[in-house]
C-alpha cells in the first residue's frame, strides 16, 4: 500500500476548553508526534500488519528527521519520501476535554513532492495507492500513473475539499472517504446524485459509525463503537487504515467487515491522545469481539 500526501510534525495541546475570540484556555497536557493524513494512514496500516510505503515531503531539519524515524520504527517504507529545503510542516492541534479539535499550522514543505518522485518500480510492486489531502494536480497525476499499473486508488480529500478543486483526482478514484461535512460538498458537486455513483463512497459519521454506497447499488452501514472520545485527531485516518486493510483482501470485499474494522480503529484512535493510535491486533479483536 502506498500512501501519498502530507507528513507533518504535530504538537498536540490538550486544553480545558476551546477558547472563543479574545478568550483563554488552560493547557492540561501536551505531546509531539508525526502527523498528516498520509503519515497517519501508513502508520495505521503498518501497525495492522500491512506493508506500507509513504510518499510525501519533509524538511531537512530536526522535525523531519523525527517524523521519518517514527515512521520507520513501525515498519513504514520511507524511501520515496522527499527531503526539501523548506521547513517540515508543523501543525498545532488544540484538543478540548470532549475530544474536539482545532488546528493551527503552516504548510511548510509538505507539498514539495511531485508525482514523478514515485518511481515506476515502487509503483509496479504495490497493490494499492491511497491519496490524501495534497496538491490536486499531484494527486490526479499519481492516480493516473497508478491506473496505468493496474492499481486501485482510494482518496480521502479531507477538510480542504471545499477550498481546492479536487474534481480530477476524485474522478480517478475507485474509493472515496468523506465525512458528513465533506459529503455535503462532494456528493453533488463531484459525484452527482447518490443513485448514479461511479465510485464507491464511504461516508464517515464519527461516533455514529459509517456507511458505504457503491456504483452497483450495494449499501452497508455500521453504528460504530461506544467509546469515550479523548482526542479525535487522526481518527478518520485510523478508520481508513482499518477499512482498507479488509477492502484490499480480495476482489469482492465484505463491506460489513470493512466498516466494522474501520470503526473499531477509529474508536481506538479517538480514545487516546495524539494522531498515532495503538491499533494492535489484540486491542482491535477485543473491541470487535466485545
Amino acid at each position: 500500500m502506498i500512501c501519498a500526501g502530507h507528513v507533518n510534525w504535530d504538537v498536540t495541546l490538550s486544553v480545558d476548553r476551546l477558547p472563543r475570540a479574545d478568550g483563554e484556555a488552560t493547557i492540561t497536557d501536551q505531546s509531539r508526534a508525526p502527523g498528516g493524513s498520509a503519515c497517519n494512514v501508513a502508520t495505521g496500516l503498518a501497525t495492522l500488519g500491512c506493508a506500507a510505503t509513504v510518499l510525501g515531503s519533509v524538511g531537512d531539519d530536526e522535525n523531519g528527521r523525527l517524523a521519518v524515524r517514527a515512521l520507520e520504527s513501525v515498519g513504514v517504507d520511507c524511501n520515496p519520501l522527499v527531503t526539501t529545503d523548506a521547513e517540515t510542516a508543523v501543525k498545532y492541534l488544540v484538543v478540548d476535554s470532549d475530544g474536539e479539535v482545532a488546528v493551527l499550522g503552516n504548510d511548510g514543505g509538505n507539498e514539495a513532492f511531485q508525482a514523478d518522485d514515485l518511481d515506476d518500480t515502487t509503483l509496479a510492486a504495490a497493490d494499492h495507492l491511497h491519496l490524501t489531502s495534497q496538491d490536486p494536480a499531484t494527486a490526479a497525476a499519481l492516480a493516473g500513473r497508478a491506473h496505468d499499473h493496474d492499481l486501485r486508488v482510494s482518496f480521502d480529500p479531507g477538510r480542504r475539499i471545499d477550498a481546492r478543486d479536487f474534481a480530477a483526482p476524485l474522478a480517478r478514484a475507485d474509493l472515496v472517504f468523506v465525512n458528513e461535512r465533506e459529503a455535503a460538498t462532494a456528493i453533488e458537486d463531484y459525484f452527482g446524485p447518490a443513485d448514479s455513483l461511479d465510485e464507491t463512497v464511504v461516508l464517515k459519521h464519527g461516533a455514529a459509525g459509517a456507511e458505504v454506497l457503491t456504483p452497483c447499488g450495494h449499501y452497508a452501514s455500521h453504528d460504530g463503537f461506544p467509546v469515550g472520545a479523548v482526542d479525535t485527531t487522526g481518527a478518520g485516518d485510523a478508520f481508513a487504515a482499518g477499512f482498507l486493510t479488509v477492502w484490499l483482501d480480495g476482489t469482492d470485499p465484505d463491506y460489513d467487515r470493512c466498516l466494522a474494522v474501520g470503526n473499531a480503529c477509529g474508536a481506538l484512535a479517538a480514545g487516546e491522545r495524539g494522531p498515532r493510535a495503538n491499533l494492535s491486533p489484540a486491542r482491535l479483536d477485543d473491541l470487535l469481539d466485545g
